[in-house]
């Protein structure tokens, strides 16, 4: 810290004050820095920190200040007084009250009432020295960064070194404050005031340093009337002095003449100094980054960790398939490779890079660029100065837009981002013309600081991969649920688990039946992971198959039962079965070991979770199943889930379905809204790990004027009969449009079942909902196939005419036969 220039001498003043003025202004005092957040913990920790307080940076960072800091309740020594006490009862500490109107103690800065600065001096003991006489001044700093509080510190021991023996001067030394302009040379002052402050953008300096020269500049007062204004020292020669020296050192050594003592005694200090900022940079640089397995973040982390401190501009560029998530073709980037500029961080003024350089353009560069050298060998590229000559060759690659005015007469560094031998990128770092260019140390910091870049991107970049692999996997498994099916409407949800993984095995599924009918599933795959993932996906498929088979749904869930045991001990499953019938206006439920449904009436809006058998999970063996109907209305609703969304570590689960019911009586606008209202009231309980699997069907029924059903004997006859019913129908439904298609059809259908049938009555059923509706029920459990029929054949051509026609259709058997349907899309009314 430099004295800097003193005032001129008050009138009055004696000699001895002259004296010690004399050799205050010729010294130097190391000073501490200090930033402390807004919540009093300790965010920035100096050198001068260290070796004032004692305390390593690793030590000192995140602690309360006050337990580190001479701040709050340190007193000198008894014999000690203090020359603006005019009490005795009062000790030092008293005398800068007076003086900023606030006292030394900083409990009040931090937390928040502190609005002017503060000053004191305290003695403490510091591990393996003396007690040690502190002086400092405190800053409260306004704004958007989460810095709250500015500490300087200097040892006023060491001003005792530069005193004369027995001057009395040392006692009444204090730290205060003062406008800058108070004093000669005070731009030269306020210009070096930013070097005490920690690596930060230009914003934040300025920032800080505006508020520190309104509040006032730290100065040291030797009396009332005379003040020496505080100014930078960081203890060792600052680069550019460094270099001066050098080269004083050169021309000496190039002259044939010795090395000034004072250059070659502090060479291998300035050598190790300069080693050890670099580690230094490079470990706050590795624990900057890396916070996040986020891709996205982690460009972030990376670009804003290189500036200001090592480059006032940094654009990152990543390879197409790093952003998108894919592998990489064999063999090194050429000039076909397509590059994605993720990031750009920089000190210049707001938008001066953002129009020529967007982030998010993709473009490839040629071959005589530094950068294309960089991305094929993999070794950074220094550039001293970029030349117009090279300005101008860059420059073409950006079109219409001139980056010559950018990047011109600027040293600039290009570093590979590398992992496991492959180029994921490259990040371009520009300095300033009149800051010092690149060097090879720099060259050497660069590739160690892209080393660790690119392995923290590529442990993102496998992690994002990953994620969507298992993104990608769930998802095929999840079936796409059409929002309308015979007689109701439904909606569903999936939350992937939040702590054990994206993939889990719970999973939900609608299936169509035969007579207007829907099977509802909700299962769950016991576990996490691909394994249960691949387990649902079987189970799954099993249960579609069964259901369109119209198994009752005890006997289903025993055949399921079987297969889980096939396919292995290892797992075990939930399911719950539901096949809603709208014609009837009823459920048809079993359960092996799942959580009941819950029913919301529509009458009173009233939700009730049903009683039903509980039975064993799916994989146990051996265990009955039971079927149970119940009567529902139309417009009732019911909701099916897995427990993630109901069971909390540590909770009972009787809360979380009793909390499921209440929710699910809530009144919403629409289904989708009825989902969220639930999943946003059980997911908000924290706590939840599993993933969530939610089904809601609103039961809307089928009245009984949508359906006809008529009853046809085995007489090839009934084929006729079949159409003119139907075509009769459709005519008293307003349905004339579909007459003649629907009742060709019909009689395909009803001329096949007649021939096929073995004894039984032929049943053509008309159900009139989103779609028109026809099924043929007959008892031959034979399902028809298309045909390829020549041109002598005379059968075989009826389900081609079905296919070709209808909008669906289909086969299933039943347990008594089989039924064939097709559905005609209703005309636009």
């Amino acid at each position: 810290m430099d004295r800097g220039t003193e005032r001129e001498a008050a009138p009055g003043r004696g000699a001895g004050d002259d004296v010690v003025t004399e050799h205050t202004a010729a010294g130097r005092v190391p000073l501490a820095v200090i930033l402390i957040d807004r919540d009093g913990l300790v965010s920035h920790w100096s050198r001068g920190a260290r070796r004032l307080f004692g305390a390593t940076k690793e030590e000192a960072i995140g602690q309360t200040a006050l337990d580190l800091l001479p701040v709050s309740g340190a007193l000198p020594d008894e014999d000690e007084t203090s020359p603006y006490s005019t009490d005795e009862q009062t000790g030092p500490y008293d005398a800068f009250a007076t003086y900023d109107g606030l006292g030394p103690d900083l409990e009040s800065s931090l937390d928040g009432r502190l609005s002017y600065p503060a000053a004191g001096r305290a003695r403490l003991t510091v591990p393996e020295r003396d007690r040690v006489d502190v002086l400092w001044w405190a800053y409260p700093l306004v704004g958007p960064g989460q810095e709250r509080l500015l500490v300087l510190a200097a040892d006023a021991g060491g001003l005792r070194q530069d005193l004369p023996e027995g001057d009395g001067a040392f006692e009444r030394i204090a730290p205060g404050f003062a406008h800058h302009t108070d004093f000669p040379g005070a731009d030269e002052l306020a210009r070096r005031l930013p070097e005490i402050l920690p690596s930060m953008s230009v914003d934040e300096s300025a920032r800080i340093v505006a508020q520190v020269l309104e509040l006032g500049y730290p100065v040291l007062e030797f009396s009332q009337n005379e003040r020496v204004p505080v100014t930078p020292d960081w203890g060792v020669a600052r680069r550019a002095e460094r270099k001066a020296r050098r080269e004083r050192a050169a021309l000496a050594v190039a002259e044939g003449l010795p090395v000034p003592q004072e250059i070659a005694d502090e060479g291998e200090d300035l050598e190790y100094v300069a080693v050890r900022e670099r580690l230094e940079f490079l470990n706050e640089v590795s624990g900057r980054i890396g916070t996040s397995l986020d891709l996205a973040q982690t460009i972030i982390e990376v670009s804003k960790a290189v500036v200001p401190k090592f480059t006032d501009v940094a654009g990152t560029y990543l390879r197409e398939q790093v952003v998108a998530g894919e592998g990489f073709p064999d063999g090194v980037p050429d000039t076909t490779t397509m590059w994605h500029r993720v990031a750009l961080e920089h000190t210049d003024e707001p938008g001066r890079w953002d129009d020529v350089v967007p982030v998010g353009e993709a473009m490839p560069f040629p071959a005589h660029t530094p950068f294309f050298q960089c991305m094929t060998t993999g070794d950074p590229v220094l550039v001293p100065r970029i030349s117009e000559q090279m300005g101008h060759m860059i420059a073409s690659q950006f079109e219409k837009r001139d980056i010559r005015p950018l990047i011109t007469g600027r040293s600039m560094l290009v570093v590979p981002l590398k992992a496991r031998n492959v180029v994921l990128g490259f990040m371009i770092l520009l300095r300033h013309p009149e800051r010092v260019e690149f060097n090879d140390m720099d060259r050497v910091t660069g590739a160690e600081l892209a080393a660790r870049a690119g392995l923290v991107l590529d442990n993102a970049r496998m992690y994002t991969y990953q994620e969507s692999v298992a993104e990608t996997l769930q998802d095929s498994m999840l079936p796409h649920i059409p929002a309308r099916m015979a007689g109701c409407d439904i909606a569903t949800r999936y939350l992937p688990g939040t702590l054990l993984g994206r993939v889990g095995g719970d999973w939900f599924d609608a299936v169509k039946l035969p007579g207007a009918r829907t099977a509802l599933v909700v299962g769950d795959v016991m576990g996490h992971g691909l394994n249960s993932a691949a387990m649902m996906g079987q189970l799954r498929t099993a249960v579609q198959t069964m259901a369109a088979m119209d198994l009752p749904p005890a006997q289903l869930l025993r055949n399921l039962d079987d297969l889980a045991q096939r396919l292995g001990d290892s797992y075990l499953a939930t399911c719950l079965y539901v096949i809603y019938d709208p014609i009837a206006s009823e459920l048809h439920i079993a359960n092996a070991g799942h959580i009941p449904p819950v029913i919301v009436r529509a009458d009173d809006g009233r939700s009730e979770l049903l009683d039903l058998p509980t039975g064993a999970p799916i994989g146990v063996g051996g265990v009955p199943f039971e079927a149970v109907r119940v009567r529902v209305e139309p417009g009732d609703r019911l909701v099916m889930c897995t427990d993630g969304l109901v069971e909390v570590r540590g909770e009972d689960i009787g809360v979380g379905l009793a909390t499921l019911s209440e929710s699910a009586a809530h009144p919403a606008a629409s289904m989708d809204d009825a989902c969220d209202t639930i999943i946003r009231t059980l997911n908000t309980r924290g706590g939840r790990k599993d993933d969530v699997a939610l089904l809601m069907a609103r039961l809307n029924g089928i009245e009984p004027d949508d359906v006809a059903e008529w009853r046809l004997t085995l007489d090839p006859v009934e084929a006729g009969r079949a159409r003119a019913v139907v075509r009769e129908q459709l005519h008293e439904w307003g349905l004339a449009k579909l007459a003649d298609n629907a009742a060709l059809l019909a009689g395909e259908l009803v001329t096949n079942a007649v021939r096929h049938s073995h004894g039984r009555r032929v049943a053509l059923r008309l159900v009139r909902g989103d779609t028109l509706l026809c099924e043929v029920d007959d008892d031959d459990p034979t399902l028809p196939s298309l045909l390829g029929p020549g041109p002598d054949d005379e059968f075989g051509r009826g389900l081609h005419l079905v296919g070709v026609l209808a909008r669906e259709w289909g086969a299933s058997r039943t347990t008594t036969g089989k039924t064939v349907w097709f559905e005609l899309t209703l005309p636009r009314r």
